[in-house]
């Protein structure tokens, strides 16, 4: 027999929520200001012009970062959702690499 009442297990999967929420801004604050700070350092070092990963880089750190979220919500009533916002981020490192690559 479950130990557990229902009530319990609803508060441990509201816990479990939780978890996952506050490790999902985490890590997008971490990727915004890493990657964010990366793609400035590489614009200011090697210039705006060409296109530059560093470019790629600020897009993928601004489209992660929670702030970016909170601002459209807050300023144009859209709600992004966290995979939306990851989608975007890996979009534009996989762009980046390309650019990279291709050597644009």
């Amino acid at each position: 027999m479950n130990d557990h009442s229902t009530s319990a297990d609803g508060q441990n999967a509201v816990r479990s929520g939780r978890w996952v929420t506050t490790l999902g801004v985490v890590v997008g604050w971490g990727w915004g200001v890493v990657a964010g700070g990366g793609g400035l350092w590489l614009l200011w070092t090697k210039g705006l012009w060409p296109l530059t990963n560093g470019w790629f880089a600020l897009a993928s750190g601004i489209s992660a970062c929670p702030l970016t979220a909170w601002i459209l919500k807050r300023c144009t009533g859209i709600a992004v959702s966290g995979w939306v916002q990851v989608g975007f981020a890996v979009l534009f490192f996989i762009a980046g690499r390309i650019a990279l690559k291709v050597g644009i």
